[in-house]
């Protein structure tokens, strides 16, 4: 049975490319324009999965999805660590002296902005989603204009790479996970979990917590907090973890379970990290 897969973006997004890469080509897509709108699809079972970014190198972490993720109880079930290029495309037969605008999202623009300083004759405009600017492009016929977007999005709508590589910093990568609503079969060769919990006020709970971690041999890789909305000065703690043993994960799960005021586990997965 084909897969119905909700992606933030539009077809050609990297969004896109993360969901081909785990569940190929053959794959119902549905393009959702805001990550509410993707978890609304999963809710309402338009869609059976998602693909959500969570933290990128440069502008850190996505925290609404961390929230969005915890209040609707999503389970993450996977990740991928995807080297973000930005790519200029437009249609066929033009070169960047022919370009008088480029419409993209306002990160990808910020990302290329040094690019752009040498073509000093090109405006920058501001818009919805990269793959949605090549799409729109290339259905109508748009002379003059160039998106910033991955090279999936040349592929897909048939437009020419005008330049590789436009984005200032070479390294950049984002962090995806794929969520869904029902809660999977773990399999024990996971080595990554992503766990919320809520402390007290008492002094050194936090530390008591991160001790628990390593005395169980876990890797504290990710730590994220997010406010109490009902409880001013109040916090929930985000944090990933990796591990060899899977017996030491579910010891240290259930310490943590007695010791923390409030405990969840958004999922166990396999670590995306090569």
């Amino acid at each position: 049975m084909n897969k119905t897969i909700a992606i933030q973006g539009a077809e050609g997004s990297n969004h896109h490319k993360v969901a081909r890469d785990f569940y190929g080509t053959s794959i119902q897509l549905k393009e959702c324009m805001s990550f509410d709108e993707l978890v609304d699809s999963l809710l309402e079972g338009s869609a059976n999965l998602g693909v959500m970014a969570l933290e990128n190198t440069i502008a850190g972490s996505i925290i609404p999805n961390y929230a969005l993720i915890d209040k609707h109880n999503l389970h993450i079930t996977n990740e991928e660590y995807l080297n973000i290029h930005h790519h200029l495309m437009a249609l066929k037969g033009q070169e960047i002296k022919d370009i008088k605008e480029v419409w993209s999202h306002p990160m990808a623009l910020l990302q290329c902005k040094e690019f752009f300083k040498m073509h000093s004759h090109i405006k920058l405009v501001e818009d919805v989603d990269t793959a949605e600017v090549a799409k729109r492009i290339s259905k109508e016929n748009l002379v003059g204009i160039a998106a910033i977007a991955p090279k999936i999005a040349a592929e897909i709508f048939g437009l020419e790479i005008l330049e590789d590589e436009i984005q200032t910093i070479k390294d950049n990568s984002t962090r995806f996970v794929i969520v869904q609503t029902e809660e999977p079969k773990i399999d024990e060769e996971v080595n990554k979990a992503s766990l919320k919990f809520q402390l007290n006020h008492k002094r050194g709970s936090l530390a008591a917590i991160l001790n628990v971690l390593s005395d169980c041999k876990m890797n504290l890789t990710k730590i994220q907090s997010l406010p109490v909305i009902e409880t001013p000065w109040k916090y929930s703690f985000f944090v990933d973890i990796t591990f060899d043993e899977y017996k030491d994960y579910k010891k240290a799960e259930a310490i943590i379970e007695i010791m923390a005021e409030e405990f969840k586990i958004l999922g166990t997965y396999k670590n995306g990290r090569k």
